[in-house]
């Protein structure tokens, strides 16, 4: 692969792991839920989009990542836009991996009743509220990258 066209897929990667956290987040999801005639539906198909995210953010992180180390070398970890996607990685593994299993398993525990109607509605909402300060971490942390890579370019 030349130069040229890894920095260009670099460039596409930074776009789409941002632009895809901050429309799903902050536009997709509150439409959903302001439009959808079923709060059970809005939430499965916000979480769908959330993970689908999720997998978009991991292969982003993964060649971003790869292209800094092939570029610069371990000079690549003394770059603040490194560590960024480093953490973001991480915020996105953790909300993926950790917190939406025990989402999951909340929901499935309150079957068949919807979880805010059960005695799990307490626990729901506290991991909620986690996973969405997280999020909007993460996409604050989007912001900057895009911000910072665009500089290096």
């Amino acid at each position: 692969m030349t130069g040229r066209v890894a920095a260009v897929l670099d460039a596409l990667f930074v776009s789409l792991w941002s632009g895809g956290l901050w429309i799903v987040g902050f536009l997709v999801a509150p439409l959903l839920f302001r439009s959808a005639p079923d709060r059970q539906v809005a939430g499965d198909l916000a979480g769908t989009m959330f993970t689908a995210m999720s997998y978009v953010g991991l292969a982003s992180a993964t060649y971003l990542l790869c292209y800094r180390l092939a570029r610069f070398g371990l000079g690549a970890m003394r770059r603040p836009v490194f560590w960024v996607i480093v953490v973001m990685a991480m915020l996105t593994a953790g909300g993926q991996f950790g917190i939406q299993p025990i989402l999951s398993g909340l929901k499935a525990q309150a079957f068949p009743r919807e979880v805010m109607e059960s005695v799990f509605r307490d626990r729901f909402a506290t991991w909620h509220g986690v996973a969405s300060i997280l999020y909007v971490v993460e996409s604050v942390l989007a912001a900057v990258l895009v911000v910072v890579a665009g500089r290096q370019r």
